[in-house]
């Protein structure tokens, strides 16, 4: 089964993250949205289109919870509900929920150090 497909996103915490999202535009040249990310479009003849997120998030966020990890990164993968099962199979601390949107499906597994990793099937066609 193929598990990992790539890095969907970079996600952080920030003290302030319209404020860090400028430096990082007006220093680095990345192209900060509205809502304060980056996206970072991907793929070419030999490999398919994608995209990379690159995000601050408030201090104060629950999203990364319940790690106390000041960081999350996303991965993309190629079945979500398959990697999962196999995860809980192989005894991994796998968050019993999903969710799904326009964007795709979205699990999270907690890494042996607590870090909370966010997996991301991607719709189809991205």
């Amino acid at each position: 089964m193929q598990r990992v497909t790539g890095i969907g996103g970079i996600f952080f915490k920030s003290a302030d993250p319209k404020a860090l999202g400028a430096w990082y535009r007006d220093h680095l040249g990345l192209d900060v949205t509205e809502w304060g990310g980056a996206v970072f479009q991907w793929g070419g003849a030999d490999s398919p289109p994608g995209m990379t997120i690159w995000s601050p998030f408030a201090q104060d966020t629950g999203y990364m919870a319940p790690s106390s990890a000041s960081f999350m990164i996303n991965f993309r993968v190629a079945d979500l509900d398959n990697l999962l099962g196999a995860l809980r199979a192989e005894g991994c601390n796998v968050v019993d929920k999903t969710e799904a949107s326009e964007h795709g499906k979205f699990g999270w597994v907690i890494d042996p150090e607590g870090n909370k990793v966010e997996l991301w099937q991607p719709p189809e066609g991205q």
